[in-house]
């Protein structure tokens, strides 16, 4: 129940969090962004997710930029240790950068490349809920 109450509290903060100066609208995003498929062995596109990009030095949580097919900004996410919520981390700061966030959606991943310890996904939507399929296949 903690753990419920705290990934609430976080989405719903980082849904009011102001956008970035830097323009991420469309992929590649530049400065430090990588592909992540380039630095971890996971597919370039991730049905449900997208094409992501993350700074290396934000790792394991992020931000990650997801893309759709099209190269557009669909969605912002962080990948937050169950470890760090149990522990009681906090998460100064932490940004969207598309903008306006339509919607949050918040759920368990028992690890992946990449992010490999037990996280939740924090996924701030830029788009409806209904253009969430266009990440979707």
């Amino acid at each position: 129940m903690l753990i419920r109450t705290v990934l609430t509290a976080s989405a719903l903060a980082l849904a009011a969090v102001p956008v970035q100066a830097q323009s991420v609208e469309k992929a590649p995003p530049g400065g430090a962004y990588k592909k992540v498929s380039e630095l971890v062995k996971l597919p370039d596109f991730l049905p449900g997710m997208g094409t992501l990009y993350v700074d290396p030095k934000t790792l394991p949580a992020g931000p990650f930029l997801a893309y759709d097919h099209d190269s557009r900004l669909a969605s912002t996410i962080y990948m937050i240790p169950v470890e760090d919520i149990q522990g009681q981390k906090k998460f100064d700061n932490l940004k969207t950068a598309g903008g306006t966030v339509d919607h949050v959606d918040m759920y368990y991943n028992a690890g992946h490349p990449g992010v490999e310890k037990p996280h939740y996904h924090v996924v701030l939507w830029h788009v409806s809920k209904a253009d969430e399929a266009r990440v979707a296949k």
